[in-house]
């Protein structure tokens, strides 16, 4: 986990992190809308996505380009660009890119904050803007839901097939 930020600090509108395969670029802060809600766009990387995890908060995903399949319990929908998934609170989900091609979203978090200080904590900061993914290492699961469970977020185990 490396970043440059520090969690109390409220993240730039356009700035850039890499995470797990995703170029997270914040759109709307918790800072710019009163805490109501945050504005991500992510470019996910082929074969990378988000580990399974429940939140608090209300997440919404709506697909720009490519293809995603998103985990919602113990169902899987496959979405491309213009269909929308909705998230409600204490929801295990998760989502992935199964395609040969970066693909592309919006993410929505309901109230702000959380996900932004997340993102921020465990995010390698990168020039905003860039569709160039940098080299993945192999994560450190554990530090990463570590970190997500002070900000209100619970990373999950993959469910066995």
């Amino acid at each position: 986990m490396k970043s440059s930020l520090t969690q109390n600090a409220a993240p730039a509108i356009n700035s850039t992190l890499h995470f797990l395969g995703n170029l997270v670029t914040f759109r709307a802060c918790s800072a710019d809308t009163e805490g109501s809600f945050s504005l991500i766009e992510t470019l996910t990387a082929p074969g990378a996505g988000a580990p399974p995890h429940i939140q608090q908060d209300e997440e919404a995903f709506l697909v720009l380009e490519g293809q995603y399949a998103f985990m919602l319990e113990d169902n899987t929908l496959h979405c491309g660009p213009g269909e929308f998934v909705y998230v409600k609170p204490g929801t295990r989900h998760a989502f992935h890119n199964p395609t040969d091609k970066p693909s592309r979203m919006l993410i929505v978090n309901l109230p702000g904050g959380p996900h932004e200080s997340f993102f921020q904590a465990v995010g390698e900061p990168v020039e905003a803007g860039t569709q160039t993914f940098p080299p993945v290492s192999a994560p450190n699961f554990p530090a990463i839901a570590a970190t997500a469970a002070r900000f209100g977020i619970e990373i999950l185990p993959p469910k066995a097939q």
